[in-house]
């Protein structure tokens, strides 16, 4: 299985790409402009689905879906090397700003990630608007745009709440996989706090997984629940294939709203930064160990010259083979952040996530059978690190 981002390509070979998301393929088009409006849009139904209205959720948020076109490189008619690239987005709100996923409008290829050098919006009736990338967080893969209000009647969708998710929930995909524009394909949230990848070594915390058909191009567009709300953005798929297989992935609303928080008041993110790379204590694991706990994060790794290390923590330095996996032990276990338990995988990092870079946390640690509490003083997270 390979994980990669929903992005499609404008060229007629399209090469999926995988891993922690992806740069655009090359394209052979790209303009802008603007055209007026003559025919409606062209709806394709991929899939049905009971307990909610799937047409009436088009006709609520399919208005404030867009198509966006990004070129890398030279720009204007003429196309530079980096060509161009296509996905999805949605608009946040009357001021002219735009939602997608960094990795559309973005490019890493020659090693820091820098924005395309054009943007172009293309909404449902056809007229297209050039755009502006205000900031991009790779961290979230989220990236904000701007139109010019003036020049289009906005639709602004509404934002749901994911920590109201639940496991089987319908829930409507809005996008352009393929290069078909307004497509609308639903299913169900199969799993809630999935990690997965960023543009970054970093994970995405609490991301949907949903069966709903995303393919290359529906990346930045809605996942919207039975009230055409927004609960997160359409950002990658794991496949064998090469194309859907059912096991697609959102970044949750909550990690849009904070992303897109930073990037209007600063055109940049933080995040906070603890420097370990932890696994997680289960019953069975905990019973072999001889530990007095059966959660918490066992500390594999001490990054050199990061927080953790600074304020004492230790990794271990042994290996176990047990039930299948594979363990660093003799470490630390941290039991709590803040007095927050620390039981799922990506718990540590999600506790951590919620904080400032500069902010002191307060970890319950367990040594050599003795719990302690520790001070931490957080960093800022580097975009690429081993350390969570």
């Amino acid at each position: 299985m390979r994980r990669a981002t929903a992005l499609a390509a404008l060229l007629a070979v399209l090469a999926l790409l995988a891993g922690c998301g992806g740069e655009g393929e090359p394209s052979g088009a790209g303009g802008g402009g603007s055209v007026a409006a003559e025919e409606s849009p062209r709806v394709i139904v991929e899939t049905a689905g009971g307990g909610f209205d799937a047409a009436k959720i088009f006709r609520e948020a399919s208005p404030g879906v867009v198509t966006i076109r990004a070129v890398f490189g030279g720009g204007g008619d003429a196309l530079g090397p980096g060509g161009a690239a296509e996905g999805s987005g949605f608009v946040l709100n009357q001021q002219g700003e735009i939602v997608t996923n960094a990795h559309v409008v973005t490019n890493g290829s020659s090693g820091g990630r820098k924005a395309a050098s054009e943007v172009f919006v293309e909404f449902g009736d056809r007229n297209v608007l050039e755009a502006e990338v205000l900031g991009f967080d790779p961290f979230a893969d989220v990236a904000l745009l701007e139109v010019d209000p003036s020049k289009h009647d906005l639709h602004p969708l509404e934002l749901g709440d994911d920590e109201e998710l639940r496991v089987g929930q319908p829930v409507a995909a809005i996008g352009s996989p393929f290069g078909e524009q307004q497509s609308l394909s639903v299913g169900i949230i199969s799993a809630i706090d999935r990690s997965v990848q960023s543009l970054t070594q970093f994970q995405i915390e609490g991301a949907i997984q949903t069966d709903a058909s995303i393919n290359p191009g529906n990346s930045g567009g809605p996942l919207l629940d039975a009230g055409s709300r927004v609960i997160g953005i359409n950002q990658q798929i794991e496949t064998s294939s090469g194309a859907n297989d059912g096991v697609g992935f959102a970044v949750p609303i909550s990690a849009i709203e904070r992303s897109v928080a930073q990037l209007e008041a600063e055109g940049r993110v933080e995040y906070a930064y603890i420097g370990v790379s932890s696994q997680a204590l289960y019953p069975q694991l905990a019973a072999k160990l001889g530990i007095g706990s059966d959660f918490g994060g066992l500390v594999a790794t001490v990054v050199p010259g990061g927080p953790a290390e600074q304020a004492g923590l230790q990794g271990g330095d042994d290996k176990l083979r047990f039930q299948a996996g594979e363990y660093t032990t003799g470490g630390d276990v941290i039991l709590k952040v803040e007095g927050e338990n620390v039981v799922a995988p990506d718990d540590l990092a999600r506790l951590i996530a919620a904080r400032k870079p500069g902010e002191k946390v307060t970890l319950t640690v367990l040594r050599d059978g003795d719990r302690k509490q520790i001070e931490v003083k957080l960093d800022r997270r580097p975009e690429a690190s081993n350390g969570g």
